[in-house]
């Protein structure tokens, strides 16, 4: 369903919930204003389309909300209705239930293939330091080496002379 589409529904079915409330609002209003009026009480007086108010109600606060719920005690107010998730229903028609299958698994597989490129530069990475990290260690170990071998062939260069000189003066 395109966007547009999905706001028009969402918009119809918003417009009912609110006409049906309005229309619970102002029979309850009705038959409080005629209990205040055989009880004796002042009729508290709307406006047209202007919710009707109970005696000893905050102003501000709504009493009734939908012709499912129950009024609201006087100076109590109900909480909000939880938010209802307005879905179309399935068409029919093969070729809607195939872009629709097709989208679902478009979005599959980008979101596959997104956690795949993230496992992948992950590992890139991981690959890389490990390198990096063999790199570093074989030139530190060339260079002992290295240190190493030119110290042996100082001690023997060494060495040699000693020798050629212990010979010589004897």
């Amino acid at each position: 369903m395109t966007q547009i589409a999905k706001l028009l529904t969402a918009t119809a079915a918003f417009a009912t919930v609110t006409t049906a409330a309005v229309f619970a609002q102002g029979a309850y209003a009705q038959n409080a204003t005629q209990g205040a009026t055989q009880a004796g009480e002042a009729p508290t007086m709307a406006p047209s389309g202007a919710p009707a108010m109970v005696p000893g109600a905050v102003p501000g606060q709504m009493t009734g909300h939908a012709s499912s719920q129950a009024p609201a005690a006087a100076g109590i107010a109900q909480p909000a209705p939880a938010p209802q998730a307005l879905t179309a229903p399935q068409s029919a028609d093969p070729l809607v239930q195939k872009r629709d299958a097709n989208a679902a698994a478009n979005a599959e597989y980008r979101s596959a293939k997104k956690s795949a490129n993230a496992e992948y530069g992950d590992a890139k990475k991981q690959a890389k330091s490990q390198y990096k990290a063999q790199v570093k260690d074989a030139k530190i170990n060339h260079k002992a080496d290295r240190q190493a071998n030119d110290s042996e062939m100082k001690d023997q260069m060494n060495g040699m002379s000693a020798q050629q000189q212990g010979g010589q003066s004897q």
